[in-house]
């Protein structure tokens, strides 16, 4: 008999938050703090949407994200989960750029890439601050039309070089891209030179185990395996949610699913205005991206002095095609040494190397070629891993790959994005409990995806409105 994973749960509660990215987890978190009867439902057998992990035999486990992000995390966690979460949020001290342009290392923060800036690519100190303190100004109500490439134009014009020190950890960082609103770029470039990058010390399984305790201790009712089919509604209100074949009443729904996908197929069409509905046709789907998984013999190691982060390209230009195209140019590789897991015994050094990549590329290739093509990507990794980890080949004993077709697999993200929607995305998503009361959304959108820090923060802010509603 197949189990029930919807055994015991009420038939009511005041809200039932869908899927358990950081965003639906801070939701549910803060919203159960606050002594409502929360339901959180994840489709997929563990919790944490993008931010979680994978293990593989002998011992290896994986992070899946990137691990970096602004320091900001720290003030986040601390404030909206506990004390024990931010504690173990650390800083990055190897930030290596290596490309035809130029190669260095920074700590990423505004000191050093001041100093950069000035020794090694001759810019005066006044057009620097000028920069820094124009992007550090932007906000959400800003003029949309000046893009990321005017920006770079207005204080360094020509500079290519410099464009790409500035731009490329962003565009891993949220998927921003030269073509965008400059604001899409500035405040998250800001958030991460106020004091470099930090990372989760204990992995991403810790993380999110200590955060399930959390929500735990605040009484959220946690079901894992249990697919929301549709969002219900009544005179234009949220009504319940039809989860694994059960209708659930509720007060409020917080969806953390893509934006699209909830508007799309759990809501449906007609539940909306006809000028609402062309707004979020018009939302563009952000990118998705590639990783290969990379483990080292247990007694091997890499040279601490190699870096954390490695922004890695054999492209003589910085250009955003480059970045997305499947003729591969463009790496971030992610170094794991053991402090990153100091509890775990086995001393495993693993890498993660990063592309940014597009759906329609991996879509609609047969099984054939879709595992020619994922071999391929780790042998073409394998081969640009050789300049900073010397016998590569022969020194990494696992590699495997995940592509867009594997995000959507996991996560059910909508063409696989690693980076949910465009800028355009924000105000849909902000519009949503207009357009049906007690109907939220949380997740990447625009400027407020940033990585982890955006996805929490954004989950801060819509639990915020529910508090709102419910308090009526």
């Amino acid at each position: 008999m197949p189990r029930d994973f919807l055994k015991d749960v009420k038939d009511k509660y005041d809200v039932i938050v869908i899927g358990s990215g950081l965003a639906g987890l801070t939701s549910a978190n803060i919203l159960g703090r606050a002594g409502y009867d929360v339901l959180l439902l994840e489709q997929h057998y563990k919790l944490g949407g993008m931010a979680t992990w994978f293990k593989r035999p002998k011992g290896h486990i994986f992070n899946v994200s990137l691990h970096g992000f602004p320091y900001s995390m720290l003030k986040s966690c601390r404030r909206y989960w506990n004390q024990e979460i931010a504690d173990r949020i650390v800083p990055l001290r190897g930030i290596l750029f290596d490309n035809p342009q130029f190669t260095l290392k920074t700590t990423y923060d505004r000191a050093s890439f001041t100093e950069l800036l000035q020794s090694k690519f001759g810019v005066a100190e006044a057009t620097i601050k000028e920069f820094f303190d124009t992007a550090r100004g932007m906000n959400f109500y800003d003029d949309q039309k000046l893009t990321t490439k005017d920006l770079f134009e207005r204080f360094f014009p020509g500079r290519n070089d410099i464009t790409r020190l500035l731009m490329e950890p962003i565009t891993y960082a949220n998927g921003s891209t030269l073509e965008d609103p400059a604001i899409t770029y500035g405040i998250v470039f800001s958030n991460f030179m106020s004091k470099g990058v930090y990372t989760f010390q204990g992995g991403t399984d810790l993380m999110i185990g200590l955060m399930e305790d959390e929500l735990k201790s605040n009484g959220v009712d946690i079901r894992i395996n249990c697919s929301a089919e549709k969002i219900n509604t009544e005179n234009g209100k949220v009504k319940s949610v039809t989860v694994n074949g059960r209708e659930i009443q509720c007060r409020s729904v917080v969806s953390n699913a893509n934006l699209l996908t909830t508007i799309f197929k759990m809501v449906g069409e007609d539940q909306f205005d006809k000028d609402y509905l062309e707004d979020a046709k018009a939302v563009r789907v952000n990118n998705s991206s590639t990783q290969v998984y990379m483990a080292l013999g247990p007694e091997d190691h890499i040279d601490r002095d190699t870096g954390d982060l490695l922004f890695t390209s054999t492209a003589d230009r910085f250009e955003t095609n480059l970045l997305l195209s499947r003729d591969i140019t463009s790496r971030t590789f992610s170094l794991y040494y053991p402090d990153t897991r100091p509890h775990d015994q086995r001393e495993r050094h693993l890498i993660v190397s990063s592309t940014n990549a597009r759906w329609e590329d991996w879509s609609d290739l047969d099984n054939e070629a879709y595992e020619a093509s994922k071999q391929d990507l780790i042998e073409t990794t394998l081969d640009a891993l050789e300049k900073y980890l010397p016998n590569a080949r022969e020194r990494v004993v696992y590699t495997e790959a995940a592509t867009p077709r594997t995000f959507y697999h996991y996560t059910r993200h909508h063409e696989g994005a690693s980076f949910g929607t465009k800028f355009e995305g924000l105000p849909v998503s902000q519009a949503l409990p207009s357009q049906i009361k007690g109907l939220y959304h949380a997740g990447s959108v625009g400027i407020i995806m940033s990585g982890w820090l955006g996805a929490i923060n954004y989950g801060v802010i819509v639990s915020n409105e529910v508090d709102q509603l419910l308090m009526q």
